[in-house]
């Protein structure tokens, strides 16, 4: 399954406390999970820099990952990118079949 990476910035005042951040990420997930049950997580991570979440996920399809994008900004979310990403030894293949 295509792999995906959603880089997210939350807006300012949903950052301001712990407890409703936490619930408000359950209920996100709990939304993602009914709308794209065929999304497979692979990793969460809060970031430094212009994004404050990187999320990794299996899709099916690039369809899917949209959704993903769009519930996240239905949900509060400032920004919400999903990006498409191919393991390195794939994009070494793939080199080796253009550049030879």
């Amino acid at each position: 399954m295509p792999k995906f990476v959603l880089m997210t910035k939350l807006r300012t005042k949903t950052l301001s406390d712990a407890k409703d951040r936490r619930q408000t990420g359950k209920e996100w997930l709990k939304k993602v999970k009914k709308t794209c049950p065929d999304v497979k997580w692979l990793a969460h991570y809060a970031i430094l820099g212009p994004y404050d979440f990187m999320d990794i996920y299996e899709a099916p399809d690039v369809k899917t990952a949209h959704k993903v994008s769009m519930i996240s900004r239905s949900e509060g979310a400032l920004t919400a990118e999903s990006w498409q990403a191919l393991d390195y030894e794939s994009y070494l293949k793939i080199l080796e079949e253009v550049c030879g």
